[in-house]
Parts: structure tokens; sequence; C-alpha cells
């Protein structure tokens, strides 16, 4: 089969999920597609333009259901809990890209095309909607780099210095848990700047 972009990210991402993008080289990429490694570079220049190749193929196939006439909140839930669950099933690649691809997310990248439209339905005034999806946007994917690359473990497994008796964490309960309370956060936040109307929004302007 010929060399195509798409072969090349395919198989990149392959090599990833495996073994994590410090482990990916372009002979190692080279060897996976069956391909001399000076025939890459006639598609991708480098590591890093295939890491973003791959980074924006994986974002495109993001998709989440669409509930029209839910409830604003049941649909940033849902939109939230679909887009860890992709970050859960690429998870070496994602950890990656939320902390070292500040170009990760695009304008049309489906995660932010629907977050954006969402918050739309919410209300949420035109002149603060870009920083809104931005801050909303930051903080979900700030919680999962650190679920990714196990600091929220970590930091939940830290026994409180005023606590006598403390249960040892479980990964994964815990962190179900920290995700749903963040979301939660994040409604609630912006249920209050809703009902606030007028003086909720824009303050210092």
């Amino acid at each position: 089969m010929p060399l195509t972009e798409a072969g090349i990210y395919a198989a990149a991402l392959r090599l990833i999920d495996a073994d994590g993008v410090e482990a990916l080289t372009m002979r190692k990429l080279a060897t996976s597609v069956d391909a001399n490694p000076m025939s890459l570079y006639h598609h991708v220049s480098n590591k890093e333009a295939v890491l973003r190749g791959v980074a924006r193929m994986v974002g495109a196939q993001f998709r989440t259901v669409t509930l029209q006439d839910a409830p604003w909140q049941e649909r940033i839930r849902l939109l939230a809990t679909d887009f860890r669950t992709l970050a859960h099933r690429h998870p070496k690649l994602m950890a990656y890209s939320f902390s070292h691809q500040a170009d990760f997310i695009q304008r049309e990248d489906p995660f932010w095309v629907a977050l954006t439209a969402i918050l739309d339905a919410a209300e949420v005034p035109h002149s603060e909607l870009p920083q809104i999806t931005a801050l909303v946007g930051a903080v979900i994917t700030g919680v999962l780099t650190a679920e990714l690359n196990g600091a929220l473990h970590q930091w939940a497994s830290l026994k409180p210095p005023t606590v006598g008796e403390y249960e040892p964490t479980h990964p994964g309960r815990d962190e179900n848990r920290v995700f749903r309370l963040t979301v939660d956060t994040i409604i609630m936040g912006l249920e209050s700047r809703l009902a606030a109307g007028g003086d909720g929004w824009g303050a210092g302007h």
C-alpha cells in the first residue's frame, strides 16, 4: 500500500498507545509502516509534525450525543464525560497533547464547537462566550491532565494533616468522583452567574 499521511498517523498512534510519546522515533515509525525512514519525510517534516497530525486525527474523531432539547447542564455533563472517555482511549497521547500542545484544540474542533454551542444555549452573553468557553475547556483538560499523568491520584492520596484515621484512596473510583465534582462545580458557577443577570457578567468592565 502507498505511504500516506493518514497511514503514518494511524501507525504512530498505535506506537504511542503501546509505549508512549517518548518512545516514538521516526525510525520505529518507518519500521512499523515497512518504509525507509527517509521516505517518511516526504509526508511529515519531523516527530513534532507527526504528533500534531496524530492529535488532530484523534481530536477530529470526538463524538458526543446531541441532546438539543435537554437542559444545558445535562448537555455539558455528557460532553465532558464523552471527552474524558476519548482521553482514556488514548491516555498517553492525550496527556502529552494537553501538556505540550497549546494549539491542540482548534476553533473547528468538535469538542470546542459542541462546548460553545452548549454555553450559547445556556445564554452566556456573547461578549463573554469566548472567555467562558476557554475557562471551561481549560478546567476540564486541566483535571484530565492531572488524572492521566497520575498527579490527581497522588494528590488525593495525601493524608490531610489534621485528620487522624484516613481511608486510603482508590484509583478510578476517586478519579470518577473528582471529575463529576469538577463538572458539577463548573455548572454551579455558571448557574450562579446566569442567575445574577447583568450584575454577574463582565465585572470590572
